[in-house]
């Protein structure tokens, strides 16, 4: 059900976006720990590695013991109510404009809407859409999941006015750049490789039907996050060192920080300070985020489609009887 599909015509733009929306919802408080231990080594200064004293943190078991014993259980979900803002926000937007462009490209050109080419330009492009709507609250996020203690800011209202009164509104939209051009690929992926990987499940098992369609939509959403993570990943560690540029102050409990001037001062500063292995910082953790919450998303959404489906068609069949 992701996407166009002129056979099925099941959920209208509007179910998608709520569909979309509950799926962020739900996909976002299993991965909040997830995301705040893959953001601390992302902004991580000092080399990963065992051999090296100086790291906070060096192994994703290392940085679970080493949060709870510091900050407790609560700080795996610091940031939790922007996070969920930008997750209900990004999938309601996400979701409701792939819905539209593949059915754009369906009335208006002589390309199937149900080819994975076709899902990959629609997936960046509806992914671009909902990037630049939550941006500001996506930096939001990461502030809070980044801060130590003494907390910098107390609550999502006080970040608000704090940001805006000390370094002025382009502050919410700091790394965009760096996220616009990796997020076109990375969304784009997403979608095409889940739609790759669903046929293939089809082919390779026809006899299979309805029967465990749901793990199946997992799967295939979980191997699609981890493809299109892995080829993009640079990209989302640029964008976190950028959206905690004027933070600096907040972030000396967990090591060294640095000020970037922009997308290519933060790539050079990076490739001579930290070589190359700098640019994967908490891959490992955001490889399994990737897997979790895509394959969350995907499953979830499938899901939710299927129950407005369902509730549509009983609604229908009632009337008729009535």
């Amino acid at each position: 059900m992701v996407g166009y599909d002129p056979e099925a015509k099941c959920v209208s733009t509007v179910e998608a976006a709520v569909a979309g929306s509950a799926s962020g919802l739900v996909t976002r408080v299993f991965i909040s720990p997830l995301d705040v231990i893959k953001i601390r080594f992302q902004l991580q200064i000092e080399q990963l590695s065992l051999r090296t004293p100086g790291a906070k943190y060096h192994g994703i078991l290392q940085a679970v013991q080493r949060i709870f014993q510091e900050e407790g259980l609560g700080a795996f979900w610091k940031g939790h109510v922007p996070a969920q803002f930008l997750s209900v926000g990004y999938g309601a937007v996400q979701f409701m404009a792939f819905e539209s462009l593949t059915k754009l490209v369906h009335n208006v050109t002589s390309y199937n809407a149900r080819d994975s080419f076709v899902h990959f330009v629609c997936g960046g492009l509806a992914a671009c859409t909902a990037t630049v709507a939550v941006q500001p609250v996506d930096t939001l996020r990461t502030r809070f999941a980044a801060q130590g203690e003494p907390k910098i800011y107390r609550n999502l209202r006080h970040a608000v006015v704090t940001m805006y009164q000390t370094e002025g509104p382009r502050t919410f939209y700091r790394g965009l750049t760096p996220t616009i051009i990796a997020i076109f690929p990375y969304a784009g992926l997403q979608f095409s490789f889940y739609n790759i990987l669903q046929q293939f499940s089809e082919w390779a098992v026809p006899a299979e039907g309805k029967k465990g369609g749901n793990v199946k939509n997992l799967v295939c959403g979980s191997c699609a996050g981890i493809i299109s993570k892995t080829l993009t990943y640079p990209f989302d560690l640029f964008k976190k060192r950028l959206q905690v540029g004027g933070f600096e102050h907040a972030r000396a409990a967990f090591g060294q920080v640095r000020m970037y001037r922009g997308l290519l001062d933060c790539v050079r500063q990076i490739l001579r300070e930290e070589g190359p292995g700098g640019f994967f910082k908490g891959l490992s953790p955001s490889l399994l985020k990737a897997a979790v919450s895509t394959g969350l998303v995907f499953f979830w959404y499938e899901l939710f489609c299927s129950l407005l489906c369902a509730l549509k068609n009983t609604g229908s069949t009632t009337r008729k009887e009535g």
